[in-house]
């Protein structure tokens, strides 16, 4: 929780930065792609202040209503921003760069005066730019290396696969977005360029409208992680197995009927199971096994928070 925080307060505080220096270098020069990225920082900036509530508030402690907690929050919150990238800054940049294809202007050579000095105002596009890139490489050194260590603890081959079976949807969504920032920073740097040195509009124009589409395909990619982890989904195969096998090979244990696992929280998930125990074991006795499975299901996984094992002897309940 705390490694997830410090990177979505990184790139707050990278992306608030950025979003006042692109929108100063948009005024200045009417660039369509710094119109896009400012429209991006925005809307990350925002983000950022929704997935720190998430984190807050699935920090509330369990009530009656909610008797495993509010960990969910922060699926919801991070399905929100996916939503809110796609709907404000993806489209929104998509469109007008669509709008600057279709009628491209000659990039804009006007002079700045600052501190008594003269230039050329695209320069402050490109020490925005730069500038955007540095904050964003930072925050997302940030996100690398919280998700680094994820892979790590649960041996998974890489990002590819870290992306399907992560947990942590607010580190995901943070390190999404700063290499979208980052990427988005270069688009538009090489095409404000290419619009300078050849005189043409277009480069820029076009260089917002990859900008809107790359937003939007990444926002709906993290839509689709998000929605399975709302709807409720389990375990990976390779983490659940495991635990499965622990029960069944559990001294006094003849067979597991069910075996279910479902996260409710970022690193957290209940196990549940429908155990058949040896006839000849006593009710204290199954008791006795229940606590020790529920410890050891725990000490092997810390993702594991609740473990509830209904006990069945030939197929009936236990009494």
């Amino acid at each position: 929780m705390a490694s997830s925080k410090s990177v979505v307060i990184a790139a707050l505080i990278a992306n608030g930065a950025i979003a006042i220096l692109k929108f100063i270098g948009f005024t200045l020069t009417g660039s369509p792609a710094m119109l896009s990225e400012t429209y991006h920082s925005i809307s990350d900036t925002g983000n950022q202040v929704f997935l720190l509530f998430g984190i807050r508030y699935s920090g509330k402690e369990a009530t009656r209503s909610h008797p495993f907690g509010y960990g969910k929050a922060q699926f919801f919150y991070a399905f929100l921003v996916s939503v809110l990238l796609f709907g404000i800054a993806g489209w929104e940049s998509a469109k007008h760069g669509y709008h600057a294809i279709l009628h491209p202007k000659p990039p804009s050579l006007g002079m700045v005066t600052l501190a008594g000095y003269e230039f050329p105002g695209i320069w402050v596009s490109y020490a925005v730019l730069i500038g955007a890139i540095v904050f964003e490489t930072y925050a997302l050194a940030k996100a690398y290396k919280a998700m680094k260590l994820q892979i790590e603890k649960h041996e998974w081959s890489g990002f590819r696969e870290a992306f399907r079976k992560t947990s942590d949807v607010t580190t995901l969504t943070a390190l999404t977005e700063d290499a979208i920032a980052l990427a988005g920073a270069a688009i538009a740097l090489v095409g404000i360029y290419l619009s300078r040195v050849t005189g043409n509009g277009i480069y820029d124009a076009v260089s917002a409208f990859l900008i809107g589409l790359m937003l939007m395909g990444f926002a709906i990619a993290l839509a689709w992680e998000n929605k399975r982890l709302l709807l409720g989904e389990s375990l990976p195969e390779d983490a659940e197995s495991p635990l499965r096998d622990i029960v069944r090979d559990y001294t006094g244990v003849t067979k597991v009927e069910d075996f279910r696992t479902v996260y409710f929280g970022p690193g957290r998930a209940i196990v549940t199971a429908d155990v058949a125990f040896d006839p000849e074991m006593d009710t204290e006795a199954i008791d006795d096994t229940i606590t020790a499975i529920e410890k050891e299901l725990q000490s092997h996984d810390g993702q594991i928070k609740k473990v509830y094992i209904e006990p069945e002897v030939r197929g009936s309940p236990a009494v």
